[in-house]
């Protein structure tokens, strides 16, 4: 008994605290430290913790893929681009600026569909850019009337995307397309 008479006033005396505020601290500063412990969890322990799992179900975790090489496009219309807005899985997210269409499939969480810059995908957002807006109507190539700075703003997204994404082709009219297309018939 006289231990715990001394502990219970070495505690008072230093920490100023009633013992029974002291040790309710002490009890919450042990909750918080666990609950935030538990937050965290180390690599090796989580690979640990998924290789019985896995072997259990006889199946090996998924591998990371590495991304398929972008598939060049070259000319493209508008109304074409629109079919790689992400809504299909199976092709690649594009976006133009400018004119140049760039896979943007490594960051389909931001341009994927309900990706924060979903409504770009299959688009040239050009104009949305420079004005930084989330406006359907500027939803589009046209970079008629925008101030300098504007301009430098687009021109600072254009090249954020050409060391990020792989530039895979080019918007054309539909005019050029149709060109081309009957150009090419006559060569043959």
């Amino acid at each position: 008994m006289a231990l715990y008479t001394t502990v219970m006033d070495a505690v008072t005396a230093y920490t100023g605290l009633s013992p029974a505020a002291f040790f309710t601290i002490l009890a919450l500063m042990w909750v918080v430290y666990k609950t935030v412990c538990g937050m965290f969890v180390d690599p090796e322990e989580l690979n640990n913790a998924k290789k019985p799992a896995a072997a259990a179900a006889d199946v090996s975790p998924p591998a990371l893929v590495a991304p398929a090489e972008p598939v060049q496009l070259g000319d493209v219309t508008e109304d074409e681009l629109r079919a790689y807005n992400g809504s299909d899985p199976s092709k690649p997210l594009l976006m133009a600026i400018k004119g140049q269409i760039y896979d943007v499939s490594v960051s389909r969480m931001f341009y994927g569909p309900g990706g924060p810059y979903a409504m770009f995908a299959g688009r040239d957002a050009s104009r949305a850019l420079a004005l930084m807006s989330f406006d359907p109507q500027d939803l589009t190539g046209n970079i008629e009337g925008l101030s300098e700075d504007e301009l430098e703003v687009l021109q600072d997204w254009e090249y954020k995307f050409m060391e990020k994404y792989v530039k895979v082709g080019q918007l054309v009219s539909e005019k050029t397309q149709k060109h081309n297309e009957n150009g090419k018939e006559h060569d043959s």
